[in-house]
């Protein structure tokens, strides 16, 4: 369930990106990938190159901070299964 929330939120991101760029003058294909591969990340680039810079990072290190949260949980979660609970 969780993978399928966050996929639909990268398809939610492209969506908005692909289309926003046509209104920027910006490529919506670029913006679209970056959008799918990269989510968050890009769209918090994406408001920055398009002068909307405070949403953009606050967008941005809000993603980075969660991405690496996430790195470290399922590090964590490795090293206690590998280690055990004692």
């Amino acid at each position: 369930m969780e993978a399928f929330f966050g996929f639909a939120i990268n398809i939610i991101i492209t969506i908005y990106l692909v289309i926003d760029a046509k209104k920027y003058g910006k490529s919506p294909v670029l913006w679209g990938i970056l959008g799918f591969v990269f989510g968050a990340i890009a769209l918090g680039i994406y408001l920055i190159k398009t002068d909307r810079k405070v949403i953009g990072w606050i967008v941005t290190i809000l993603s980075i901070i969660g991405y690496l949260a996430f790195i470290l949980l399922v590090g964590l979660a490795i090293l206690v299964a590998i280690a055990g609970f004692s």
